[in-house]
């Protein structure tokens, strides 16, 4: 039995050198195809993934930790409150500034209708007086052919 082992083992072995050679030729031709995919790989992950995971993780980071506190909203209330403040002043304002000013045109209406009312009795008073005649009578044609 160990003359045919022996006898087997002497016929394998070209073939297992012939395996041997086509399997180390694949696999140098498999190395010489991967391994400028490989590097492109490399330099994708390392350009583009790297930097989105790194930014990911310090996101991440600054959100768990609690010695950090929060941005502070202190300054868009204040402003918006401010804002508000002012706003309402000024609506304040210009109510009154607006009663202020129908309170003066009443007074000014009323001293308008007053003065209506007196011209009448100016004329009659005038009218006695001969000179102040013919104006009074001017005065009376023109505020008639006024619309």
């Amino acid at each position: 039995m160990k003359a045919q082992a022996v006898k087997t083992g002497q016929r394998v072995t070209p073939m297992a050198d012939q395996a041997k050679l086509v399997a180390y030729k694949s696999v140098d031709d498999a190395r010489r195809w991967a391994a400028p995919r490989l590097e492109n790989a490399a330099h994708r992950v390392e350009d583009q993934l790297a930097p989105a995971v790194s930014s990911m993780l310090n996101e991440a980071a600054i959100r768990v930790d609690p010695r950090r506190s929060p941005r502070s909203r202190r300054w868009p209330m204040f402003i918006l409150v401010s804002g508000l403040a002012i706003g309402v002043a000024g609506v304040m304002f210009y109510r009154r500034n607006a009663q202020q000013w129908t309170e003066h045109m009443k007074d000014s209406a009323s001293d308008a209708s007053r003065w209506a009312h007196e011209r009448p009795d100016r004329v009659t008073q005038s009218s006695t007086d001969p000179a102040a005649t013919p104006m009074s009578e001017r005065t009376d044609e023109a505020s008639r052919k006024m619309p």
